[in-house]
């Protein structure tokens, strides 16, 4: 009995995917020109400032900012490259997804303490509250609201910011940086290039030796869910 027909083969050819290792490299080298950039101070890097910043040669530079200029992460001025608009839109993106990451550690952490809980970044030198979480259960606490700013250098959300490692690992005030509120603030460690506390607040003195210890694991917590 003659055998049944196969079906024909796609002759249509596959493309081969590309080398992760080449494809890795490739980031890595988009991502350090990126740096490069964001790096220079004064007058904007040349191609050749880029080139050697990157380890890489002048002809690749140009390959590299093809896709960063269709982005518009970076813009051409001659030989001469500065960042582009499309950085403000990524950085735009941030606060909302650091917001959205940390609220359910700080929900937790505001309703154990009974006490306002927030995620404090520093922006140079202000602090600035990115997530606020009021307690539901009490009759009455701190109205803190996402935006607000203090100088860096008060209050404990503040000075939580820049804490050591292997030194406190948490900070008390009183007073600071309104009047009539305590505040205890832990340093969120670990997530590159962010430097952050996770706090509380309350219109009656917080026993440190008590909420230090929860503000810390929550900034641990919180700072597991942004890695």
């Amino acid at each position: 009995m003659p055998e049944p027909a196969r079906a024909p083969r796609s002759q249509v050819p596959r493309e081969a995917p590309a080398a992760p290792k080449e494809t890795s490299l490739t980031l890595e080298r988009g991502l350090n020109l990126l740096q490069a950039v964001a790096d220079a101070e004064g007058s904007a890097p040349t191609i050749s400032d880029l080139a050697h910043a990157a380890g890489v040669s002048r002809a690749a530079v140009y390959r590299l900012l093809g896709p960063l200029q269709s982005r518009g992460l970076v813009r051409r001025e001659g030989t001469r490259v500065r960042l582009g608009l499309g950085v403000l839109w990524l950085a735009g993106r941030v606060l909302p997804q650091l917001r959205f990451a940390s609220l359910p550690a700080l929900r937790g952490l505001a309703e154990r303490v009974g006490a306002t809980a927030h995620l404090t970044v520093a922006d140079g030198g202000d602090a600035q509250a990115v997530a606020v979480v009021e307690p539901s259960w009490t009759s009455c606490h701190v109205s803190y609201r996402v935006g607000t700013r203090h100088p860096v250098q008060r209050g404990a959300a503040g000075r939580a910011v820049d804490l050591p490692a292997g030194g406190p690992r948490w900070v008390a005030a009183g007073g600071e940086p309104h009047a009539g509120t305590s505040g205890v603030a832990a340093p969120v460690r670990g997530v590159p290039g962010l430097r952050a506390s996770v706090g509380v607040l309350s219109l009656e003195p917080l026993p440190a030796d008590e909420i230090g210890p929860l503000v810390f694991d929550t900034a641990q917590a919180v700072a597991d869910a942004l890695r």
